[in-house]
């Protein structure tokens, strides 16, 4: 995962002066649109980002490689020849065009590859007259960064053709499956008609994905995408939105549309689910997550359109339909196993995204559980929902209920209010800082808790996982600095320690805070750092106690894109540490053993590491070893599902009361107790349970001892 959407609240008016000062002292505009683009593009990075790079010829070459690389990202396209001649004519004077020079790289680039991809157009339709064979032993790599660009026009067909065989491979081994498996026997087809039904497949999609590409990948869309590729240059999460893009986003933000509850992002070449809303169909199927890869989208029992080559508003339009219809995705999860998941049209419902708890019994221990799945704020409503409250009333219910200990779940929880979580980590604390944030030049703003009374005073436990991420991490740490609570989960959370904002690019004014005509830039604008002076950017937050999941060895963290901005340190903010009435590492040492000695994480972490393998995009294009890495594949993960179904559930209730909330709305309720039975069979909860008893255990040691 490349990226994660977060909204933070700003909390200091000095962002708003940076901002305010961009627009002062601006030159004469530029005579077109593009350079108008450009140069205020550039100005904005180089006097408002936290930490610019200097935009010079070695920034120009980053962008100049990365553009290339966003427009032919699997090499078949340009030959090397291409690239060396823009290479000598542009490649170290992007920064001149940022500056105001004429915008000549992009324009360029735009015909070669037009020209380029009519070229492979006809290859492709060639190609694909002739059946493959899969008897011989054969591999094919399809990652772009592991290859040049071709040399010659024969070295760029061989690619195509051998990426052709691959999609036909998919299709035919699929195929061949379906029809050993049929119920119905009375209809076989030949290999050969088969292999030709896969051929004619690969050629509907490719024939849609060049008809996209001529028809509506047109100019001002490369550029769009190479002054995205400037922003995303200098930290991953600058972004350029031009106005129809920026039009899109905020229509997703009203939810005033019937769909699935998943954000989406075009990625190399594909569709992928970014984040999924709480309490929408997506979420309720309890089987797609952030980073899944859609690749077809049926209507019902239609026949399901192929996706490759769709680009993200044109893959929403299909998902997107009338409310109580069912649209069906074929999904590839980050293990590379491919599932076909039904879901049924409908508003997402806001309510179900709200902070909600439940009670879990264990050895005559009452523990209370309390879901977050981000730090939500009505920012237009005064009076609007907030997160930090729903939490304090949750914890009232809890308390109430006579809880010895609590587990706060921020696991997928990618952030948020940043308001809100300062003053939900004083929930649990008394007085002091939480987190410091800091602007380009200015010394650190420290945001502290300033409420002395503390809500709730019991043993604590943290859960977190990659995709918690911004406000999140925030949290964690302050609880772990603190020594507040144990924090458990994954080896580390996503590391994204910025804040960005959406600015205007405006034709007179500069810059304004509005939607402009010209497009809007999402800038990094500040960084959080802990108490301690450590930064969340890049690291992350590492838990107390770490326990195997299956996404340990997938690149889905922030650390994982080369442009993130780096980890740092600056001077400690005082505060004083909390008493536990227990020792932390020796909880630590204990749970940490038995985790390592469970069958089921050692398996998680065996499969975590094969599947990872597999993901290598070198694939072998003979049917026999294609069919047998498949079903490696298959088997690792029934495996698991095998060991974890023969686990003892977890005793989970809701609140007292709170059995049938939803009784009005029958769906809401069944939604409701399915929740309750997801959390039971949850086997990261129910390590969260064990060190609580291993927390109650110990303290009762020393109770007796005293």
């Amino acid at each position: 995962m490349k990226r994660i959407s977060i909204i933070v609240l700003l909390v200091t008016v000095a962002t708003v002066v940076t901002f305010q000062s961009l627009g002062k002292g601006k030159q004469a505009a530029p005579p077109d649109k593009y350079s108008t683009i450009l140069v205020l593009v550039g100005r904005m990075l180089a006097e408002g980002h936290y930490s610019p790079q200097r935009i010079d010829d070695l920034f120009s070459t980053k962008v100049f490689d990365r553009y290339l690389a966003e427009l032919d990202p699997e090499k078949n396209f340009f030959l090397k020849s291409d690239v060396e001649l823009l290479r000598k004519k542009h490649g170290n004077r992007i920064d001149d065009e940022l500056n105001g020079a004429p915008v000549l790289f992009v324009k360029e680039a735009g015909i070669i590859f037009n020209k380029r991809m009519l070229e492979a157009e006809a290859v492709y339709k060639k190609i694909l007259q002739t059946p493959f064979t899969f008897s011989k032993f054969e591999e094919v790599q399809l990652d772009g960064d592991k290859l040049d660009y071709p040399t010659s026009i024969a070295e760029r067909d061989e690619r195509w053709r051998q990426k052709l065989k691959y999609l036909t491979l998919e299709r035919y081994a699929e195929s061949l499956e379906q029809q050993r498996n049929a119920k119905d026997k009375s209809v076989v087809r030949t290999e050969v008609e088969l292999e030709k039904e896969a051929r004619d497949k690969v050629g509907k999609i490719m024939s849609r994905t060049f008809e996209r590409l001529r028809l509506k990948f047109n100019e001002d869309d490369k550029f769009n995408l190479f002054v995205n590729t400037v922003t995303t240059t200098m930290d991953p999460h600058s972004e350029f939105m031009p106005p129809v893009d920026k039009r899109y986003f905020d229509e997703e933000m009203s939810g005033q549309f019937y769909g699935i509850g998943a954000t989406l992002q075009y990625d190399d070449g594909n569709i992928k689910i970014t984040s999924v809303v709480t309490g929408s169909p997506a979420y309720k199927s309890g089987k797609i997550q952030n980073g899944d890869i859609i690749l077809k989208v049926g209507q019902g029992a239609e026949e399901p359109v192929d996706l490759t080559g769709f680009m993200t508003t044109d893959a929403v339009k299909l998902i997107r339909g009338k409310k109580d219809t069912e649209v069906r995705l074929t999904i590839r999860k980050l293990d590379g196993t491919i599932l076909t998941v039904p879901l049924i049209r409908d508003r997402i419902v806001q309510d179900e995204g709200y902070a909600r708890s439940a009670i879990v019994a264990e050895n005559g221990k009452k523990i209370g559980y309390i879901y977050l799945p981000d730090f939500y704020a009505d920012f237009d409503n005064p009076n609007g929902r907030r997160c930090y409250t729903d939490v304090a009333d949750e914890l009232d219910k809890l308390k109430k209920e006579g809880i010895d200990g609590l587990i706060f779940d921020l696991r997928n929880n990618g952030g948020g209010s940043l308001y809100d979580v300062v003053q939900m980590a004083g929930l649990f604390i008394a007085e002091g800082p939480i987190v410091q944030v800091k602007d380009r030049e200015r010394t650190p703003n420290v945001l502290k808790d300033r409420d002395r009374s503390v809500h709730y005073s019991g043993p604590l436990i943290v859960m977190v996982n990659e995709f918690s991420a911004s406000a999140s991490e925030i949290f964690a740490a302050a609880i772990q600095d603190y020594g507040r609570g144990i924090i458990i989960g994954s080896s580390s959370t996503y590391g994204k320690g910025t804040v960005q904002r959406n600015i205007g690019l405006d034709p007179q004014y500069g810059f304004s805070t509005t939607n402009a005509e010209l497009g809007t830039v999402k800038l990094t604008l500040q960084k959080f750092y802990r108490v301690n002076g450590g930064s969340t950017q890049l690291n992350g937050v590492t838990p107390d106690i770490i326990i195997p999941d299956n996404l340990e060895y997938m690149k889905v963290r922030e650390k994982d894109t080369k442009e993130s901005l780096p980890w740092d340190q600056i001077a400690k903010s005082p505060y004083i540490t909390w008493t536990p009435g227990y020792d932390i590492d020796s909880i630590k040492h204990i749970s940490q053993k038995r985790i390592d000695q469970d069958t089921i994480f050692q398996l998680i972490r065996q499969t975590a590491s094969y599947l990872s393998q597999q993901n290598s995009k070198l694939y072998n294009l003979q049917l026999q070893e294609y069919v047998k890495s498949q079903e490696k594949i298959r088997t690792a993960v029934k495996k698991l599902d095998s060991i974890q179904q023969g686990r003892e559930y977890l005793k989970v209730r809701p609140l007292s009361g709170e059995e049938n909330r939803w009784s009005s709305d029958a769906p809401k309720q069944e939604r409701f107790e399915r929740w309750i039975k997801n959390l039971q069979k949850d086997i990261y909860i129910d390590q969260g349970v064990k060190v609580l008893n291993d927390i109650f255990n110990q303290s009762s040691h020393l109770a007796r001892r005293a």
